[in-house]
């Protein structure tokens, strides 16, 4: 069974910075894309970025662009995501999630597993 575990989350003040991490447990998937997605309370699942397989192309959110960079370690099975300039409107529960596919998506349902998200709480 496939397993994607997040760390890293936490309670940060504005325009703070935190570092996300994604363990895969299955190797076969290190050549697959991944993704970054969030969700607020009562809000829909969205999409934050997503890297390919070869970790060659890298796609973002218009929210987080500039701020975020996501990058992974397929020795180590390990996805990342650098959190900059953080604001109160970044607070969310965030999730990896990884396709069976070697191209980049935003789109949730393009993804076929999901970890069970690391909250990242952001005070003003």
């Amino acid at each position: 069974q496939v397993q994607l575990v997040e760390s890293g989350g936490g309670l940060v003040q504005a325009g703070g910075s935190l570092r996300l991490s994604c363990v895969v447990s299955r190797s076969t998937l290190n050549y697959y894309a991944m993704g970054w997605f969030r969700q607020a309370p009562g809000k829909e699942r969205e999409f934050v970025a997503t890297i390919s397989g070869s970790g060659g192309i890298t796609r973002y959110a218009d929210s987080v662009k500039g701020r975020c960079t996501i990058s992974r370690d397929n020795a180590k099975n390990t996805v990342f995501l650098q959190m900059n300039s953080l604001e109160p409107e970044d607070t969310a529960v965030y999730y990896c999630a990884s396709r069976t596919a070697v191209n980049i998506g935003t789109i949730p349902s393009l993804f076929n597993y999901w970890g069970r998200g690391t909250q990242i709480t952001v005070s003003s």
